[in-house]
Order: structure tokens, then sequence, then C-alpha cells
């Protein structure tokens, strides 16, 4: 799935506020090994790094776009690689991620395996975007149903990974987390228009099926949902409302 960086970044300060939110839940101690999942083009990995004295942070990203961005970031206790969310591998003190999980698919079990990556008294502090069912991103999944992007698309649907906020603190007390807080925070976007709200839905929430359209018929899809949120949003600013749901726990300083 091809990404955007200049497309993602365009709306730097609205992306940025649940990061800020999800660093104030980190235990900020010296010396941690950092993993941030889901690094991106390492902007908010620096200022991870920047946030936590004398630590070693690797992001790590499954995306040679963003990576390329990250590229000139790294320093001296700030590294970045390429790999999955998925095999995730080594022991760290802080297992970070913004906005990266929803993408990943069988939350019950990758929740548990992030936690097994910590250390004994490690920290797992993740912030997952859960706005799959708001209007303007369901337009995406009613578009995709239709003719002719359904044959283009060859059925593909958007699949939701996201659990319900119960589920996600049952699981991380199952496999011995402690400490656990799970919420759900709701921040207000004020975007220009319709237009703007376009385009940040292609900078993420759309991007599966702009990755399985041929090229001739991105526009058309794009055009079509364009059309489907001025209808829904006729005026200008538009308020769109977007979740994320808070997940912090740690494991015991001694292990039974």
């Amino acid at each position: 799935m091809p990404w955007n960086p200049d497309l993602y970044h365009r709306f730097g300060p609205e992306r940025e506020a649940p990061f800020e939110d999800l660093l104030s839940l980190v235990r900020v101690r010296e010396g941690l090994r950092v993993l941030d999942l889901g690094c991106g083009t390492g902007r908010l990995t620096a200022r991870l790094r920047d946030h936590l004295p004398s630590s070693t942070v690797l992001g790590l990203d499954r995306s040679a776009e963003m990576l390329e961005r990250a590229r000139p970031l790294r320093r001296r206790g700030l590294y970045f690689c390429r790999g999955s969310i998925e095999s995730p591998f080594g022991r760290w003190d802080l297992v970070f991620s913004n906005a990266a999980l929803h993408w990943v698919e069988d939350h019950p079990a990758l929740i548990p395996r992030l936690l097994g990556l910590l250390r004994p008294g490690g920290q797992l502090a993740v912030q997952i975007p859960s706005n799959h069912d708001h209007p303007a991103n369901r337009a995406g999944d009613q578009t995709a149903e239709e003719e002719p992007f359904r044959t283009l698309l060859r059925g593909f649907r958007r699949t939701v990974h996201v659990l319900p906020l119960a589920d996600y603190a049952t699981l991380l007390h199952g496999v011995g987390g402690v400490s656990i807080q799970v919420f759900e925070k709701v921040y207000l976007h004020r975007l220009k228009d319709a237009g703007a709200l376009l385009e940040w839905l292609s900078g993420t929430t759309l991007l599966p099926y702009l990755d399985r359209l041929p090229e001739s018929g991105r526009e058309r899809f794009l055009g079509e949902v364009g059309r489907r949120l001025s209808a829904l949003y006729p005026e200008s600013p538009v308020l769109y409302t977007f979740r994320r749901t808070f997940l912090s726990a740690f494991l015991p300083e001694e292990l039974s």
C-alpha cells in the first residue's frame, strides 16, 4: 500500500495531537530500549526519543516511502528499519505505537504478542484510530460497493480490525498486564470544507481502495467519494469528529 508522506502531513497538527496524548501516558525513565511500531516519516519518533533521556529508539515501518523521509533524522539513539508490525522482534522497555495498529489483523493475537515483547517492568503504549463507523469513513465503503468500483476492486472491502474497549482491557489483563488503562477520546477537527475532508481520507482510510484500483479508476473513485462527502457536509467549515482508542499496560517488575 503506497503512502504519500506529503499528503499525510498536510494535517500535521490534527494528526499530532493524539501522539501528544499518548506520550503523556508513557512513564519516563532513563536508558530505555524503545520500539516504535508504524513510525512513518519518523518525525514523531524523534520527538519520542527527545522525551526519553539516554534511551535508544528503533522506528519500524513497512513503507519505503515513509522511511525515506525518516532517514535524515537518524542519529545516536534513534534508528529506523523496514519491517512488519505483525512480526515484531527483540525485548524492549517500551513498545509504542501511534495510529498504526488499525491496519493489522487479529488484535486478540496481536496485543498479547506485543505485551510479550516487554522486559519485566516494561510498558505497552498504543493509540489506535477507531473512527471506522463515522459517516465520512463509510462514504468510501459505500462507493466501493457500487459499480464499476465493485468489479474493479474484485469485491474487496476495507476490513475493520479494531476491538471494543472492554475487549482490550480483558486481553491485557489475561496476559499479565498491570496498571491497565483503556479509554477512547474524541477529537474535533475543523476542516475547511468537504474537499479538505476528502484529502484527509485520501491519505489514510481510502488507501486500501486506491491501492487496488487501476490508475484509470482512482480519480473517478475519489470524485464519487467527494460527491458523497459534499452531500453529507455541504457547509464550510466541516467539523470532523475523530475517535481514537488508547491502551497502556505494564508487565510486573517480577514475573512469576
